[in-house]
């Protein structure tokens, strides 16, 4: 529980990663689940919603900093918008089914209080379905609650292939109709999928999808990418010397240390409750 090593964490992660050339994260993954079949319960932080916004915040923090322009910060990506971590018996790419007070109190609350403490640059959202939904697809989710009446301005990503596995979800008809209706969901960057690459163009050009809606995603890019200082130093991300400096650092290999002792449960056996001697 120890959120200053945490956030030193991240810290120490992307002042590595910025001297080797990166300087976007997809983390911290802030779903919630309580279903420790699903695969990823281990890059949570868990089943309570204020732990993971608070773990979050601390990352966040970490990955950020106090300046997204310096050197050796790099932009944070919340995951999963939304609902990832209550697939149905943990099975991972699928079907979620619940409530609008879990959906708001348990799955949507650690995403709103990381936006209010650190102010993210990136979101991704999720390969699950939402209600019927799924969520690369979902405008109510998407554009009309993160953009809309939270405010976000920053960029959304879709989840690795995630629009084409609309079609896979019934969803959509092909990847003609997957990009269409993504882009309509205000999903600005299309991971993997190239349904955008191959698709975005005609469907502007065939008056199918309106402009403005690549203009947002673009506009959304463009501005990270100018926090980042990229236009000043296209090349700001790689520095030999600094990466011969930083990584695999005493400082940080103790903070790696440290973390992983912190990481370390012990079960007192008390009146031999365990099959151990």
């Amino acid at each position: 529980w120890d959120l200053n090593l945490i956030e030193q964490s991240a810290r120490v992660a992307a002042i590595e990663a910025s001297a080797q050339g990166l300087n976007w994260t997809f983390a911290p993954m802030i779903d919630v689940t309580r279903d420790a079949r699903w695969g990823r319960v281990m890059e949570g932080s868990g089943e309570d919603p204020y732990l993971g916004a608070v773990i979050g915040v601390a990352r966040v923090k970490g990955f950020q900093g106090e300046d997204l322009g310096a050197h050796d910060t790099i932009a944070a990506t919340i995951k999963h918008f939304a609902g990832y971590g209550f697939v149905e018996a943990g099975k991972d790419y699928n079907t979620v089914e619940i409530g609008t007070v879990t959906l708001f109190n348990t799955v949507l609350q650690p995403f709103r209080d990381v936006f209010e403490a650190t102010n993210p640059r990136s979101v991704m959202n999720a390969f699950n379905t939402v209600n019927g939904i799924p969520a690369t697809g979902d405008q109510a989710l998407q554009r009309d609650l993160l953009k809309g009446e939270w405010g976000f301005d920053g960029v959304m990503v879709s989840d690795w292939a995630s629009a084409i596995e609309l079609v896979d979800h019934g969803f959509a008809e092909d990847s003609r109709h997957a990009a269409y209706i993504s882009i309509a969901a205000g999903c600005d960057v299309d991971m993997e999928s190239y349904v955008y690459l191959d698709h975005l163009e005609e469907l502007v050009e065939s008056g199918e999808v309106d402009i403005a809606l690549v203009d947002d995603a673009v506009r959304r890019t463009l501005r990270l990418k100018f926090e980042l200082g990229l236009f000043d130093d296209p090349y700001r991300y790689l520095d030999a010397d600094r990466e011969r400096q930083t990584l695999l650092a005493d400082a940080h290999l103790e903070t790696s240390l440290n973390m992983a002792r912190k990481s370390i449960v012990l079960l007192k056996n008390e009146g031999n409750a365990l099959p151990l001697k």
